[in-house]
This record gives C-alpha cells, sequence and structure tokens, in this order.
C-alpha cells in the first residue's frame, strides 16, 4: 500500500522547500500520495502539479486554513476541493488580506514593547510566500534579538502574547461551509497540542469531516485517542508531517516517516467525490 503525507508547507508560505523541490523529495522518500497544506494559499499546490504529473505523485488539493473559534484562531486542513471554485477564490484572497493586516499589527505591537522590527524586514523574509508570524521569528532570529524560532513563538508571538490584535480572518463555521461547497473535505489540524477534548468535540458540531490524528506532535496515546474519537463520530482520519524544511521546525526529520495509511486517503476521496456529485 502506498504511503501519504498530507501535512505539508513550501515556500509559498512558511516552508524552506520550493513545490516543485518537495515533490522530488517525496518521490525520494517512496511517498505516492501528497498534499501540500500551505496557509491560506494553493500557489504551492499550483507550482506542483506538472512535477508531481511527471513524477507519478498524486498530489491532492490542500490548504491550512486559519478560523476563528471561541476568539481562537484554529487551523483547518481543507482537501481535495475544486481549485477553481468561486467562493474558495473568495476566501482565499480574504484570508491573504487579513494575514496582510495582521503582520501589521504585530509589527507594531513589537515596536511598542520594543523589539527592532520592521514591516519591510517581514516582508522581504516572507518573498512571495504567504506572510505569517514565522517570518517575523525569521527576522527576529536574523536580528539577534532571539536564538530561535521558539523563542521568538514563546517571548513574542504566541496566540496568548498577541491576544489583543484583531485579526479579520473567517469564522470556522464559514471555512468549514466554503470548503465542503467547493466539493472538499475539512480535517481539524495537530488537536492533541491545542485543545481538549471537550473543545474538539465543540468543534466537531460545525460540520468537520475529520481529525488529523498522526501528527509528529501526537504520541501513540494521543493519536489511538483521537482516532477513536473519529471512530465514534464517523469522521476521518487524517495526517501527515506537518513538514517545513530544515530549520522552520522540528518536525523536518518526520517527512516520510510520519505518513498515512492508503485506506484513509481512499475514504477521503471518495467523501469529496460524494460530495462534488451532490453540488453539480
Amino acid at each position: 500500500m502506498g504511503k501519504a503525507d498530507l501535512h505539508t508547507h513550501t515556500t509559498a508560505s512558511d516552508g524552506a522547500v520550493k513545490p516543485e523541490d518537495l515533490i522530488k523529495r517525496a518521490n525520494e522518500k517512496g511517498l505516492k500520495t501528497l498534499a501540500i497544506t500551505d496557509h491560506d494559499t494553493i500557489k504551492g499546490y499550483k507550482l506542483a502539479k506538472p512535477v508531481a504529473k511527471e513524477l507519478g505523485i498524486e498530489l491532492l488539493t490542500g490548504v491550512e486554513l486559519t478560523a476563528l473559534w471561541e476568539n481562537r484562531e484554529v487551523h483547518i486542513l481543507g482537501y481535495c476541493f475544486d481549485e477553481d471554485n468561486p467562493g474558495m477564490l473568495k476566501l482565499l484572497g480574504a484570508q491573504k488580506r487579513a494575514r496582510r493586516k495582521r503582520m501589521d499589527l504585530i509589527v507594531d505591537h513589537l515596536k511598542s514593547k520594543g523589539v527592532d522590527i520592521d514591516i519591510e524586514e517581514v516582508k522581504a523574509e516572507a518573498g512571495r510566500g504567504n506572510i505569517g508570524r514565522p517570518h517575523a521569528a525569521e527576522v527576529m532570529v536574523n536580528k539577534g534579538i532571539v536564538a530561535s524560532i521558539g523563542e521568538a513563538f514563546i517571548r513574542y508571538l504566541s496566540s496568548e502574547k498577541l491576544e489583543d490584535i484583531q485579526t479579520d480572518y473567517s469564522s470556522l463555521r464559514n471555512v468549514v461551509e466554503v470548503v465542503q461547497q467547493a466539493g472538499g473535505a475539512v480535517s481539524l489540524a495537530h488537536p492533541g497540542r491545542l485543545y481538549s477534548a471537550a473543545e474538539v468535540d465543540q468543534m466537531i458540531t460545525f460540520g468537520l469531516d475529520g481529525i488529523e490524528c498522526i501528527h509528529p506532535s501526537h504520541n501513540f496515546t494521543v493519536q489511538r485517542n483521537f482516532s477513536k474519537k473519529a471512530s465514534t463520530n464517523n469522521l476521518l482520519v487524517t495526517g501527515g508531517s506537518d513538514f517545513h524544511g530544515k530549520g522552520k521546525s522540528d518536525y523536518d526529520p518526520y517527512f516520510g516517516i510520519v505518513t498515512l495509511g492508503e485506506q484513509h486517503v481512499m475514504a477521503l476521496k471518495r467523501l469529496a467525490q460524494r460530495r462534488k456529485e451532490l453540488t453539480i
């Protein structure tokens, strides 16, 4: 059975590897199916498609969307949606604008705390990628303000540190509805390190199709518990390495190791296909 990784990032958002090169790495690792789930953009997916076709790797449409729930940011993985769906494109455009606005506010907040950082530096670090907090963290590392990206998040960029900053991200309900109306499926990303079991149960009521049970931050017990929750609620099991590339996260070594079984990929594709047939 072929191995799959349904959670990866590229330079189109906060990853270190170009989309085309990620496909080549996936091929070297023996992966048969891949989803590029950049933050609030499918640019990386589109750039990778020709290489995936050439190498015979099944590349699913994918994205990691930032949504608002209970005044918190939650990450929702979208899969197998129509990449040209007008509602989906509208959502991605709005998310990109929200990211830019939020980064302006974050930089102003950091300056008020005496952190020497400028928005143009963050934009330069992001390049053509969708701007986000990891880019601000990179600037802080490069300037010697902190020793690592992890330290930047702990001291300055965590959700707790930035809780008063306004954000225009879409609501959880709207994100779920838009992806599903585009013929796709949605899964809650890496819940084990972020939410209690009760909070996950609450989010399931918004119409989630799956839970990311398999993730490098989930030990065996956490993975088993979420897999049971998925089974109990008739939800999909999704998973992947959350690969970003060297220096971008601690998950780099798990690419090609933390994978999803083919049976789960088939279940995901069947659900999306049924949804598309209902929306025709």
